[in-house]
């Protein structure tokens, strides 16, 4: 009987993967588990197995990406009322039929279809999207008609669709002394996905921080990934570091954002003086930061530029960094894009074996 039961880590360790992402398919329900009395999470080898023999799948929701259809009149409202949610990543459609067709091929986490102005092909698209049983989790929101009464309840309904669904207690940090996004398990998985955090450093990422430090005259240019204890730099120019604890990380905020997130001066910040890295060595006085972003919409950390003095960035420096993080961001989808189409391969492969074998 003991061997019917296994620990996470021995769960990670048959499906082939890290023990972070383990305890997020526990967290997420792809695995049933139950707390023993000391509080240690169990599951099933029979379900672990069920797993083994074919894909793993990813946890629920999982997907930041929020697609709106709206008139190109309207989208401009939707991007103003949704820019304060940082667990999403809003795009915009005012095409019914190439909104279709993103949402087939990108499964967003939300869609949103505004029927304000009574427009017969969006209410058409609506009714098609709900009756669609291939769009798995992805949420579907009405904004008019039956649906929101208006675009400025949507930041409190897209941030509880896109929430993790977990037991708080189980969570290693509770309460960080920083802010967390409401899907930040479902971020931690898209990190852990990418691979960034436990591959070598790359010349395509050093590229970009190389031209980061040198556009914006910053002694100091990183690209930073956060997972659930540390800021790692994938990328630096001008430290020696290669990681912090993630208490340090002024990329917490940055995340939880759109554009560009600045700090003039740490020393007089109410949230950053007292942190370790603005009293002590190496005495940062200026940050600013702007997130690198997954194919699903989730902010796996940051293109961020720093200096020992405080300083104002004008916006044509504003517009050098969002564009090196919005290319950091693209580097990031390309490979994410390669992987999937390799495990299409595999597993068309594998079924093709299968039917051979037959």
């Amino acid at each position: 009987m003991p061997n019917d039961i296994l620990t996470t880590a021995q769960a990670a360790k048959l499906l082939g993967i890290s023990v972070r992402t383990a305890q997020l398919l526990i967290e997420g329900g792809s695995l049933t588990s139950w707390k023993t009395p000391g509080g240690h999470r169990r599951v099933y080898r029979a379900d672990v197995e069920a797993l083994v023999s074919g894909t793993v799948p990813a946890p629920a929701f999982s997907s930041a990406l929020v697609i709106v259809v709206a008139s190109r009149a309207r989208l401009g409202r939707y991007e103003e009322v949704l820019r304060g949610v940082g667990e999403a990543l809003m795009d915009g459609y005012d095409d019914v039929h190439a909104a279709a067709f993103a949402i087939g091929s990108r499964l967003p986490g939300v869609v949103v279809v505004d029927l304000e102005d009574g427009d017969a092909e969006r209410a058409a698209l609506l009714r098609s999207l709900t009756a669609n049983p291939a769009l798995g989790s992805t949420h579907i929101l009405a904004v008019g008609g039956p649906g929101l009464a208006s675009p400025d309840l949507l930041p409190d309904a897209v941030r509880d669709l896109l929430r993790d669904r977990t037991d708080p207690s189980d969570t290693a940090d509770p309460a960080p002394p920083y802010a967390l996004a409401a899907n930040e398990n479902q971020r931690l998985a898209a990190l852990d996905r990418s691979g960034l955090v436990r591959s070598p450093p790359e010349e395509d990422f050093d590229r970009l921080t190389w031209l980061a430090g040198r556009c914006l005259a910053a002694p100091i240019a990183l690209l930073t990934l956060l997972t659930p204890t540390r800021q790692v730099f994938k990328s630096r120019q001008g430290l020696d570091m290669a990681e912090t604890p993630r208490s340090w990380a002024f990329c917490n905020r940055t995340i939880l954002q759109k554009g560009v997130f600045a700090v003039e001066n740490l020393a007089l910040d109410p949230e950053f003086r007292a942190n370790p890295a603005v009293t002590g060595e190496p005495a940062f006085r200026f940050y600013a930061g702007a997130s690198v972003v997954d194919a699903d919409g989730f902010a796996l950390g940051s293109l961020c530029v720093i200096d020992h003095v405080p300083r104002i960035l004008d916006e044509e420096q504003r517009r050098c960094l969002l564009t090196l993080a919005a290319l950091a961001s693209a580097e990031v989808q390309r490979r994410d894009t390669g992987r999937r189409l390799r495990r299409a391969l595999e597993s068309l492969n594998r079924r093709h074996g299968q039917t051979a074998g037959r």
